[in-house]
């Protein structure tokens, strides 16, 4: 009796998860098309549009310009469109890839950095003449320059609403954090959202390096919000950071007592320590041998940071919040994925925390198991803003 042929199924990744799956070899190239098509629901990207710009600087083409070229085409389409549908839809997606096209530099004396960036913002609030959105550009005052910002009021808001103000992490930017702040505005929750100290557009169009000293930077920016929105509930101050920014918000917590809700995805209570080890290995490598990946993730801090290849290793070490994370006080949240890059540290900060608190772990079946859930924006949003409302 003949044997019946059955083909073998190709497996995706190792473990049959999509975690396992492998867009690049190089680990932040992987991540960022992971976060890019997270965002495909919310039409800041498309999935044919972000696979054909993978397939280019798979082939040689550098990742700047793989993302430019592709921003370049929707931005012109939509300058030439009499229609408001297209020009909201494809200035949208112009600016997200512009924004995505600098997360991964080949230099950061590039003047590119600061041209896309205006680009970027240029084409988002584009959109947003389009759009139906109630947003307002801002410039929030620090030192003797500003921080690019957005507000968002709810129109699902009363006359008093809690406000959310979100912080970003190391390589995305504000808007990035839209599959949040989408969200809160449907709940009835204003939104700020900007760009900090090291972070998108204040880092590339202001020079704007990171500090370990949040406090400093987040109070100003409540104060900002109270004195010029009449809208905003001063009892609901909800603070939430996501990946770099998961690690910042708990001390600008602890340091203002009007922040009622902080919400850390994940959370790490000695995120610079860790890192400060990791770049004084590959300082020690010779250049000669040093992966490229590694030679680009150490100038990448010395930018970000403001520092030199001497002094980075010093400067991270003072992002460490172990003496004082006993001092928050307020409900604590605490995001976490069975996929997290920094496996177990997330737990280890909600052990810790001494105050009201709450837990959310996203496992393989929820699809949002990976780094601040990345790829997973739809489920992660939904379960956390549940979550959010629940203690308001």
């Amino acid at each position: 009796m003949a044997k019946l042929f059955k083909p073998k199924m190709p497996k995706i990744g190792v473990e049959g998860h999509w975690s396992s799956m492998k867009f690049s070899e190089n680990i932040l190239q992987d991540a960022l098309i992971r976060h890019v098509l997270g965002l495909t629901y919310l039409q800041m990207a498309d999935i044919g549009e972000v696979f054909e710009i993978t397939e280019k600087f798979k082939s040689g083409t550098e990742w700047i310009d793989a993302w430019s070229q592709m921003a370049i085409t929707l931005e012109k389409r939509a300058d030439e469109s009499n229609s408001n549908a297209t020009k909201e839809s494809a200035y949208l997606r112009a600016s997200t890839y512009w924004r995505v096209s600098l997360m991964y530099f080949n230099s950061t004396d590039d003047e590119r950095l600061a041209e896309y960036s205006q680009n970027s913002l240029d084409c988002y609030h584009k959109y947003l003449e389009v759009s139906d959105i109630d947003a307002t550009y801002v410039e929030l005052p620090y030192e003797n320059t500003f921080m690019p910002a957005h507000f968002y009021k709810s129109p699902a808001a009363g006359d008093k609403a809690p406000l959310m103000i979100l912080t970003p992490g190391r390589d995305t930017f504000a808007e990035d954090t839209a599959w949040i702040y989408r969200q809160a505005l449907k709940r009835g929750i204003h939104c700020l959202v900007y760009d900090g100290p090291g972070q998108g557009f204040a880092l590339r169009m202001n020079g704007i390096t990171f500090r370990h000293d949040i406090e400093n930077v987040i109070t100003p920016i409540i104060d900002y919000c109270l004195e010029n929105y009449d809208c905003i509930d001063e009892d609901n101050i909800i603070l939430f950071g996501i990946s770099f920014g998961g690690f910042l918000v708990p001390r600008a917590a602890i340091n203002d007592e009007r922040v009622s809700m902080c919400i850390v995805d994940p959370g790490n209570i000695n995120w610079g320590g860790a890192f400060a080890e990791r770049l004084a290995v590959i300082e020690k490598m010779p250049k000669r041998i040093r992966p490229a990946q590694l030679d680009f993730m150490l100038e990448d801090y010395i930018y970000k940071h403001g520092a030199t290849a001497d002094t980075i290793c010093d400067e991270l070490r003072k992002f460490d919040n172990t003496d004082i994370i006993d001092d928050l006080d307020c409900m604590t949240i605490v995001m976490d994925g069975t996929s997290e890059m920094t496996q177990g540290e997330a737990k280890v900060f909600y052990d810790m925390l001494d105050c009201e608190k709450e837990y959310l772990l996203f496992d393989e079946d929820s699809g949002s198991q990976m780094h601040a859930q990345m790829g997973g924006y739809a489920t992660a949003s939904e379960l956390l803003l549940d979550l959010v409302e629940k203690h308001l």
